[in-house]
Formats: C-alpha cells, sequence, structure tokens
C-alpha cells in the first residue's frame, strides 16, 4: 500500500489558503502552470508519521461554477482528479460568506477537511466558533487554526491521516433546494447515474445540468462519457 496521499487546498482568496501551503511545504514545494492553462500550479510535499502529503494549492476562488479558468481548473482537480482529501480554508472573520464555497465543495466530494483559518484574529474581535457543532452539522472535520503563527497543524495533519486511513469516515450534509429543484433532480439523477456511475456524485452533476454548465457537460463527455448521452439529457433538464 502506497503511503503517498494526494492533498488539494481550496479556499476563497486572502483566506490564507497559500499561507499555510507554504508554512506546511517550506522549501519542498514546486511551482508551475496547469496543463494547457495559464493558471499558475504550487504543490509541494509534507511528511507525517510514516506518509508523505503532497499538498496542490488550488487556485483561489469564491465559487465552483465554470464562471473563470481558476474556477474550472479547481472544480476539474476536485472532481475528476479526486484528492485522497480536500481542505477547504476559511476565513475565521468572514465565516457565513467563505462557507458558500464549503458547501459547493460538500457536494461534490466526501473527503473534506473544513479548516477555518485566522482564527486568532476572530478571537481578538470576538469571534467565537463552536468547531465541534459545525463538525456535528457538516458531518465532517472543522479544524481551527493560525496559518502565520502554525497552531493548530498538528490537529491538521492527524485529521488528514486519520481520515486517508479510514480511522475518520466523512459523511457531508446534503444541501436542500427549494421543492421545484429537488423533483428536477430526482427525475434526472437516475439517468444521470446511468452514465456516470460512482465516478462522479449523480446529485451535483444533476445539479450542475439544471444550472446550464455546458463547460462541466463538455468536460464529462470528454473525460467520461462516449455516445452523448449526457448532452440529452442536459437538453431535456433546460426544457
Amino acid at each position: 500500500m502506497s503511503n503517498e496521499y494526494r492533498i488539494a487546498l481550496a479556499g476563497n482568496p486572502n483566506t490564507g489558503k497559500s499561507t499555510l501551503f507554504n508554512a506546511l511545504t517550506g522549501l519542498r514545494q514546486h511551482t508551475g502552470n496547469w496543463a494547457g492553462k495559464t493558471v499558475s500550479l504550487a504543490h509541494g510535499t509534507v511528511q507525517h508519521k510514516d506518509k508523505t502529503f503532497n499538498l496542490i494549492d488550488l487556485p483561489g476562488t469564491y465559487s465552483l461554477f465554470s464562471n473563470s479558468t481558476d474556477e474550472e481548473v479547481a472544480r476539474n482537480y476536485i472532481v475528476f482528479e479526486k484528492p485522497d482529501v480536500t481542505v477547504v480554508v476559511l476565513d475565521a472573520t468572514s465565516l457565513e460568506r467563505n462557507l458558500n464555497l464549503a458547501l459547493q465543495v460538500l457536494e461534490m466530494t466526501t473527503n473534506v477537511i473544513i479548516c477555518i483559518n485566522l482564527i486568532d484574529v476572530a478571537e481578538e474581535q470576538g469571534i467565537q466558533i463552536n468547531e465541534r457543532l459545525l463538525t456535528n452539522r457538516l458531518g465532517v472535520p472543522v479544524i481551527k487554526i493560525s496559518a502565520r503563527n502554525k497552531k493548530g497543524f498538528p490537529m491538521l495533519l492527524d485529521t488528514i491521516d486519520r481520515i486517508v486511513t479510514g480511522v475518520i469516515e466523512c459523511n457531508p450534509v446534503q444541501v436542500s433546494y427549494p421543492a421545484e429543484i429537488e423533483a428536477m433532480i430526482k427525475k434526472i439523477e437516475p439517468k444521470v447515474r446511468e452514465f456516470v456511475g460512482d465516478q462522479l456524485s449523480s446529485r451535483w452533476v444533476s445539479l450542475r445540468l439544471l444550472d446550464g454548465d455546458e463547460s462541466l457537460l463538455n468536460e464529462i463527455s470528454n473525460r467520461l462519457v462516449a455516445g452523448g448521452g449526457l448532452e440529452n439529457e442536459y437538453s431535456k433538464a433546460l426544457c
């Protein structure tokens, strides 16, 4: 069994995501561009116990809805490259705004850690965050850290270790939508599942079809699906 695991770091701009990446990897990192893109790629390693965690610093984005190249790169990596764990870095002083991206990631993949950064700044502002309550409500581990002070790093690395070894099982909360949308999801999801199987979340793909995400449709068709079946489902979803 390999002792190397891929860990993706996702988050809004200015949440300290890259500060966390730099603090964890130090000089053990490389930069370049994503294949065929002008978007910067940073990856590095961190040793923990007997394992090597290969960290990928995804572009900072406010959403994963294919509105920009950065969003497409981040989305495609999480969905198609399937990192062993996705760490979503949030700003403790802007938690409500940052949780939007976290909930999107929770719809896309299972092994997720919510990493609340800048906790020292939040405490100075009198903001108290109950990470245990958030863990229970979101269904995935929630860790508080201060990347610039390297506070909370042992807990974060131990949590990653416990997920990749199966000690922690993540059960992300399922976001509920208005009845009309849920009815449409129920209608098209069985057909979507026929094409994507267990390679992707059929519920998430159904939502993106309803949202008219042609970029994702093309990506799925190129990577996973032959015969154009999803294009038909997309056309039906837009009717």
